[in-house]
């Protein structure tokens, strides 16, 4: 069975006992965890909390319905979030990696004196070269 595309969990949100600021815990995904500033930030934060926390799993846990999660965390904000998980493979596809090249002395030489950046520079010319 494949994993879906998109995926929506319940959250509690707790500013108790934490200077203002707003923890965001997962019950269906344990150990995964985040925070805001302030409500709004906390919010913004979890998908990318449960973007980060779901490739680990072989199937994604089942979501507990937002009612009993509610009844379990009595006094604080309970609400759905989702994510696109599609799109956060994609982006982490983009995480970038340190390569190592080997170039011509008089190339690098130049290229520092002119302040030439060799990551932008070696990057448009691969998705130029690659028509990307």
């Amino acid at each position: 069975m494949t994993k879906p595309n998109y995926v929506v969990y319940p959250a509690v949100f707790d500013n108790e006992n934490n200077d203002g600021y707003y923890t965001v815990t997962f019950p269906d995904i344990p150990d995964t965890a985040t925070d805001g500033k302030t409500l709004v930030e906390a919010i913004k934060n979890a998908p990318d909390a449960l973007a980060i926390a779901l490739p680990d799993y072989s199937k994604y846990p089942k979501p507990t319905p937002v009612e009993q999660v509610q009844l379990s965390n009595p006094g604080k904000l309970v609400n759905l979030i989702g994510v696109d998980m599609k799109a956060a493979r994609r982006k982490a596809k983009n995480v970038t990696v340190r390569k190592n090249v080997t170039i011509p002395m008089s190339l690098a030489t130049a290229a520092k004196e002119k302040g030439i950046n060799f990551s932008e520079t070696l990057t448009e010319a691969l998705e130029e070269k690659l028509e990307l």
